[in-house]
């Protein structure tokens, strides 16, 4: 069903020479959960289904505070929030205006929640100290970089516009929905594009960033600076158009009568603009819900925007954005997934180190983590913090067994160890270790350690110290207490249901762990014998 929104949303579009199949049907959920997009004929693996001119793009270089910006020398993430909001600003006076009525006033994420929310909901969680620290950073960008626009004239910028409530909305939208365009636009809001409902599923559709004459005049040696057109040239293209949106009398694509694959898209009233082609790249049938994801533009040639379309047929078949765990949904998209395969805990150093200095000396620490980094190891590193994953599975990053297999060694057998290690010269970790139940030292040269070797008995009762201590971040509430509250919550609570299905997911990846400890040890005594098996049959 058409909604008032999306008629007048549809006639911005055309205004704009945005075109899209009417192969592609929209319905406005009346229940609040947006906009959601249908086949209405069958569409073909090389079907077009949409071109969107870049200067459609609310990006730096459309906007038209794009000199305040520059003037300012913001970019990035930074530099987009304060274009949303000045053109939010301008109501409908902005040349998005017809855009941006359709988006919401901000995205669920929790980077807005509450500090009461985020202590109650997602305490114990991967996200729970990074969406802190996001919040406090995004505040001194707002303080540092967007205050100061007030004070710019000829803008006369209305403070109300520009508040932190405001750029934390902007924020959100863009964090959800921005594209990276290319190397001249950077990331910007995509119209028609952002509609797209994403989930993790298959491809179905790709989007290419390309000139409009590239099928006519394109050499297969043509270099990345060739794609895009002369800047001072696309400056006064930009200005022109928005200057003079409504000026554009560009057609709408031909009627769906045929197979998609029959399709015939009109040009674009200006032949020379820099469009974003949507293609499909599987087949789907009439009356799919398309969802839509996107990935970095950056993991493409030329810095292309690449995106994938999903679609529903009857039950819902889901896309991916990429190989994303429930705290980098929540954090990026404001929504998880139960059974997510990419899910993810971290044990931290520093709750390591913390186990070891309950057992050991400082001293006794600092010597074989030292030994463990001259072998060439390290953990994961992000924000000056480096800790271990442990998988959906349970099963631990490698590096963090070696660590402890080190920490647990015999004193005499780790300063044969240390020794060797010191004479031998640099190993950069592509060496194996193993040492006998005798405490003998054997190399053995493989990409990677034996992991059941390294499941000693010690070793698999440190994992499960780890694992508990992990599991009391989360607070006195039981992982069935969790469960049944998700039971008795309803998808509609966003913030309460997603944070549970977050903290249930990563818990039960902690029990995974502890059974994975539980069984380490038998593993280990069966790779035992089996390595001494191959060593007397060797002989």
């Amino acid at each position: 069903m058409a909604t008032r929104r999306l008629r007048a949303f549809k006639r911005w579009m055309r205004s704009q020479g945005i075109e899209y199949s009417d192969a592609l049907g929209f319905t406005d959920s009346p229940d609040g959960e947006g906009i959601a997009v249908r086949a209405l004929c069958d569409l073909k693996v090389g079907d077009m289904v949409a071109r969107i001119p870049k200067v459609a793009c609310l990006t730096m270089r459309t906007s038209g505070a794009s000199d305040l910006i520059e003037a300012a020398g913001l970019g990035g993430s930074l530099g987009l929030a304060a274009v949303l909001m000045y053109e939010k600003s301008l109501g409908e006076d902005s040349p998005w205006a017809g855009y941006l009525q359709l988006l919401p006033p901000q995205e669920c994420l929790p980077l807005l929640w509450t500090l009461d929310d985020l202590d109650s909901l997602l305490r114990g969680t991967e996200l729970y100290k990074t969406v802190k620290e996001d919040k406090a950073l995004i505040y001194e960008d707002w303080k540092d970089s967007i205050l100061p626009l007030l004070d710019s004239p000829p803008f006369n910028l209305d403070p109300k516009c520009f508040g932190i409530e405001q750029y934390f909305a902007a924020k959100s939208l863009i964090t959800s929905r921005s594209f990276e365009i290319d190397e001249y636009h950077g990331s910007g809001m995509v119209p028609l594009a952002d509609l797209f409902n994403h989930k993790t599923g298959a491809e179905d559709v790709h989007i290419t960033s390309l000139y409009s004459h590239s099928d006519s005049e394109s050499d297969t040696d043509t270099n990345k600076s060739d794609v895009f057109v002369d800047t001072d040239d696309y400056e006064k293209l930009i200005q022109d158009s928005y200057s003079d949106r409504e000026g554009s009398n560009t057609t709408l694509v031909a009627k769906n009568t045929r197979r998609g694959s029959d399709l015939d898209f009109s040009s674009v009233s200006r032949d020379d603009t820099p469009v974003l082609e949507m293609i499909m790249v599987k087949d789907v049938e009439v009356g799919a819900e398309v969802r839509f994801c996107s990935y970095s533009g950056s993991c493409f040639p030329n810095h292309f925007l690449a995106s994938v379309i999903s679609v529903v047929c009857g039950c819902e078949v889901f896309n991916t954005y990429g190989s994303l765990g429930n705290a980098a949904l929540l954090h990026r998209y404001g929504f998880t997934e139960p059974n997510n395969p990419f899910d993810i805990v971290n044990i931290d150093m520093e709750l390591l180190l913390q186990w070891s200095s309950s057992s050991f000396s400082g001293r006794y620490s600092r010597t074989r983590l030292a030994l463990w980094r001259k072998l060439g190891y390290c953990g994961c590193v992000s924000q000056n913090t480096e800790y271990f994953e442990i998988s959906s599975d349970g099963e631990p990053q490698i590096e963090l067994l070696i660590l402890l297999y080190i920490l647990l060694l015999p004193e005499d057998t780790y300063h044969k160890l240390d020794l060797t290690v010191s004479t031998a010269g640099n190993f950069n970790g592509s060496i194996g270790m193993i040492l006998s139940e005798e405490g003998q030292l054997r190399w053995e040269k493989a990409p990677e350690v034996s992991k059941d070797l390294l499941l000693t008995k010690d070793v698999c009762d440190a994992l499960l110290w780890l694992a508990d201590m992990r599991e009391s971040f989360y607070g006195s509430n039981s992982i069935e207490d969790d469960i049944e509250a998700l039971g008795n919550c309803c998808i509609r609570e966003r913030k309460l249901y997603h944070s549970l299905v977050l903290r249930i997911s990563e818990r039960r990846i902690l029990e995974r762990l502890r059974t994975y400890a539980a069984v380490g040890a038998q593993s280990f005594r069966t790779a035992k014998r089996s390595s001494v098996r191959k060593k007397l049959k060797k002989k």
